[in-house]
């Protein structure tokens, strides 16, 4: 499972074939630059020659000679090919809502590079080097997230892409947003003049939902290795026993995620003298005599959402896995239409524009985030009822239950959020509604599912957030010095940001502050420092 960056590169280097997950985050986050390889160079040139050689021969092509969608059978002569292009570019940007962070808008620009590098879309060179110099610079365009349907590719917010670079609309640049001309000005660049082609090029494709959901993907990795982190400290609050992560129940039902999860809630829970190691033994417990111990000392079994962890975990990893295979296939496809054959001199008509391997990889991711919000909402429910944990105090409150309400209000939180993924999870996909005079009769709102999921990723970050405070709240009352080598690495980190409860305080402050810890990769790596490295 990744999910942490990589070595980082001088550069990304751009071939149209081998771009991954990892260089996009890398080029997302403005940490490397971007070039393009010189094969991409030669591709490109090639089949820029055969597109201005229909033009000239006024060859009839789809967006070349003709008009868009249901205007395909209207020719348009060779002396408005800059304005085709230019009023495609301009009708099309008509997106809406609040905008997509810059980061994500670097994760289209440059899925969209990679498109073009493959030399199948027959646009000139210097248009794919002006999307470059934007990204290397830093010129971010303003992209509104509502408008695309996915199928003709994500038409709207490309058409946004493509807008600035011609100079129009506005970018973000430095934290301040501006018109583009003015951007390009301060940058010494100059806007590009579309031509034949090229603003068809730009927008249809799958690159915006491609590029949103590469970043769920890599963010869902994340959040998976540190669920298990959270997990194991969960055990441990509610003594829990480790036995259903004993290897050779997986070897029996060898799904490699599940085999996975159970390891590293093994080496997580190495040298912990809180969790059961097997039917007879039972963990020291300070305050003993009541009923309740006496039961947990004889149960066999705990409930599904400690004893089941890697079975279910195991089913999100490989939901995880699939998305990452089918996007980063995306990324590295010929996503345009008309298709540009050198070699043949031909143009194919096709539909690669279409979203719908993409839209179903990302319902699907959506369902896999929305399971582990689901059993990490379960967790932190039991180690606040006191009915369902052992000789912990009501909602873990500090010196006077009663008096304070430790924790009950963070479990409110969890449980509201995993309502509202649920409803996110809802496949869309599935939601055609047709487009463009029904030329375009089945869509695959794959850009919707793409937000769907990172909204659900964000959820679930916060739900494991109020897990991890209670799961430390828990080890505080049980004893810090009992717990596992993975674990109490954990538990230190958390508590030299944020101190236990003790006296009831707001606690929004707290849950955001651990949520990005999750969100950010930095409870692993702190973990991962005493235990290795985290399957």
């Amino acid at each position: 499972m990744r999910g942490a960056l990589v070595t980082l590169k001088e550069a990304v280097l751009i071939d149209g074939n081998s771009l991954t997950i990892d260089d996009l985050v890398q080029v997302s986050q403005g940490r490397v630059p971007v070039t393009l390889s010189q094969e991409a160079v030669s591709r490109i040139e090639q089949s820029r020659r055969i597109v201005e050689g229909w033009v000239k021969s006024q060859r009839i092509v789809y967006g070349v000679t003709t008009g868009f969608g249901a205007m395909c059978d209207r020719i348009v002569p060779a002396t408005e090919a800059r304005r085709l292009q230019g009023n495609l570019v301009r009708s099309h940007s008509a997106g809406a809502g609040r905008c997509f962070d810059s980061d994500v808008v670097r994760a289209m620009m440059l899925c969209r590079v990679n498109v073009l590098a493959k030399g199948y879309s027959g646009v000139r060179l210097r248009l794919v080097e002006q999307l470059i110099e934007m990204i290397n610079r830093e010129i971010h365009p303003r992209v509104p997230e509502i408008g695309s349907v996915g199928a003709s590719g994500d038409l709207a917010p490309l058409a946004h892409i493509a807008l600035a670079a011609m100079g129009e609309g506005y970018v973000e640049r430095g934290g301040t947003v501006l018109p583009s001309a003015e951007a390009f000005r301060s940058a010494r660049l100059e806007p590009l003049q579309l031509d034949s082609k090229e603003g068809l090029a730009l927008i249809n494709g799958t690159s915006a939902m491609t590029g949103l959901g590469a970043l769920a993907i890599f963010g869902s990795e994340r959040l998976v290795r540190a669920a298990d982190i959270v997990a194991a400290m969960s055990l441990e609050g509610l003594l829990a026993s480790v036995e259903p992560s004993d290897e050779r129940i997986h070897l029996v039902k060898p799904h490699p995620g599940q085999i996975a999860c159970a390891r590293n809630i093994r080496r997580l829970l190495a040298q912990s003298s809180l969790v059961r190691r097997d039917q007879d033994s039972m963990p020291s417990v300070e305050k003993r005599g009541h009923e309740r111990v006496w039961q947990i000392e004889r149960k066999i079994q705990d409930a599904y959402s400690l004893r089941c962890i890697p079975q279910v975990m195991g089913a999100v990893r490989a939901s995880v896995a699939f998305a990452r295979q089918t996007v980063e296939i995306e990324m590295n496809s010929a996503s345009d239409n008309p298709l540009v054959f050198s070699k043949e001199d031909k143009a194919l008509h096709g539909g690669n524009f279409h979203g719908q391997n993409v839209a179903s990889a990302m319902d699907l991711l959506s369902v896999a985030l929305t399971e582990i919000g689901n059993i990490s909402e379960r967790r932190a429910a039991r180690l606040l009822d006191e009915s369902l944990s052992v000789e912990l105090p009501p909602f873990l409150a500090g010196e006077e239950p009663g008096v304070s309400c430790g924790l009950m209000r963070i479990q409110y939180v969890a449980s509201a959020l995993v309502a509202e993924n649920r409803v996110l999870a809802t496949p869309t996909s599935i939601q055609s509604v047709p487009t463009n005079a029904n030329n375009q009769d089945i869509v695959s709102m794959g850009l919707v599912s793409a937000r769907n999921a990172n909204k659900i990723l964000q959820n679930s970050e916060r739900i494991l957030a109020v897990e991890l405070i209670s799961s430390a709240q828990a080890i505080d009352f049980r004893g810090p010095q009992n717990i596992g080598r993975g674990t109490g690495a954990a538990h230190r980190f958390i508590r030299e940001k944020v101190a236990p409860i003790r006296e009831d305080r707001a606690l929004y402050g707290d849950l955001e502050l651990v949520t990005d810890l999750i969100r950010s990769g930095d409870l692993i790596d702190h973990v991962e420092k005493s235990v290795g490295k985290l399957d």
